[in-house]
């Protein structure tokens, strides 16, 4: 997600700077180069060692001759976005206001002056986050398109976003915006049938590939609703559904609010049973009657007849033409744009192997579900501006 980005980070004096060694890691585990710009009050919190041991290059905590905030953010400077986290009230009052007096705050108007993105993650207790001149302040650095990486709210405290979170702002915010002002409906996951209030049908599917595809569509400026069997996305709009049926009445709404896309890519059971309204008794054979669930790529069509629908189709067999072959059926049946077909061992893997398929070429892709999300954002951003 961040290969070959080279990240200036800027660490002051909040108590979440004990987090910035993770951070780090976090950033080059994801590809991307870091350098470290520390505030006095951060040292007193984390040793600069403990920076540059995270970072394996010097932190830097004074401006000297050698103007480390013009090698770092000037417009000929080392890095791609300056991502200043955590960020105090303090901080970003003096960003808004253009007051450098550390290495931080002289970094961040060196880096908006020369054009430089910057990412700010901010931390501090909820009544500072609260105050109105911090608000404004917020605002007025928004408005300049510096990318704001929201706080969590609890148990008193706007704590520092998530690492995760924090990662797709600086991804956002190093990304070409292929997809700004598009609205995109994805689906992931499992859905789960009830059998009786304790038992259900379900199959392996773990929405990995799903949320890949969300997040990437949203580093590339995309509104996304993501419609799945999980908890919220910082990177998307959730709408929590657990059946077949739930799912299908979630997405048709969500993209009659306007919607461009739709991804379909959850594993929507085929089949669903009459639930019993008490628990089934054990002990005994069974017979389940399962009926044919509705086809949602199917009812979508033909609802919105214009509307481009990427698909996935996972299959058992291993054979790659007969996976492409079931695409394309599937493809020409529905009127997709594209389908991305794997084997179904995959399910729940990290990793994956799959093909993307069209009408007149099938490519294939190998690697994580991550970069095959980032594939499929970049194959609708294609097809989008057609």
């Amino acid at each position: 997600m961040l290969e070959g980005v080279n990240v200036a980070l800027g660490v002051t004096g909040s108590i979440a700077a004990v987090k910035v060694v993770e951070l780090a890691h976090e950033l080059r585990r994801r590809g991307a180069s870091v350098r470290a710009v520390m505030t006095d009050a951060a040292t007193g919190i984390i040793h600069p060692w403990a920076v540059e041991f995270a970072t394996d290059d010097d932190a830097v905590t004074e401006i000297t001759g050698r103007v480390e905030h013009v090698d770092l953010c000037g417009r000929d400077g080392w890095a791609d976005v300056f991502l200043v986290a955590p960020a105090t009230a303090n901080t970003v009052g003096k960003i808004a206001a253009a007051i450098d007096d550390s290495p931080v705050t002289t970094t961040a108007t060196t880096a908006l002056g020369a054009g430089v993105p910057v990412v700010v993650a901010p931390a501090m207790h909820e009544p500072m986050y609260d105050h109105p001149g911090v608000l404004d302040a917020i605002e007025r650095v928004r408005s300049w398109g510096v990318e704001f990486v929201d706080p969590r709210i609890e148990e008193g405290k706007a704590k520092i976003a998530t690492e995760e979170a924090i990662v797709t702002g600086v991804a956002k915010a190093t990304t070409d915006q292929t997809l700004a002002g598009t609205s995109v409906v994805v689906t992931a996951g499992a859905t789960t049938e009830s059998i009786d209030p304790i038992r259900t049908l379900s199959n392996r599917a773990s929405g990995r590939t799903g949320r890949a595809v969300a997040r990437a569509l949203a580093v590339r400026g995309a509104d996304v609703t993501l419609v799945h069997d999980g908890d919220d996305a910082h990177y998307a709009d959730v709408l929590a559904v657990e059946s077949a049926a739930e799912m299908l009445d979630a997405v048709e709404a969500a993209v009659d609010a306007d919607a461009d896309a739709l991804v379909s890519a959850a594993a929507i059971s085929d089949f669903t049973v009459e639930a019993a309204d008490q628990k089934i008794r054990s002990g005994e054979a069974r017979t389940l009657d399962l009926e044919p669930a509705p086809k949602l790529i199917d009812t979508v069509r033909e609802s919105h007849p214009d509307l481009p629908i990427v698909g996935f189709k996972a299959e058992t067999t291993g054979d790659d033409e007969a996976m492409a072959g079931e695409a394309r059926r599937i493809m020409d049946r529905v009127g997709l744009a594209f389908v991305v077909a794997n084997d179904a061992s995959v399910m729940g893997d990290s990793e994956t192997r799959a093909l993307v398929v069209r009408a007149d070429e099938t490519s294939e892709y190998v690697g994580s579900k991550g970069g095959l999300g980032a594939r499929v954002a970049a194959e609708l951003a294609t097809e989008l501006e057609k």
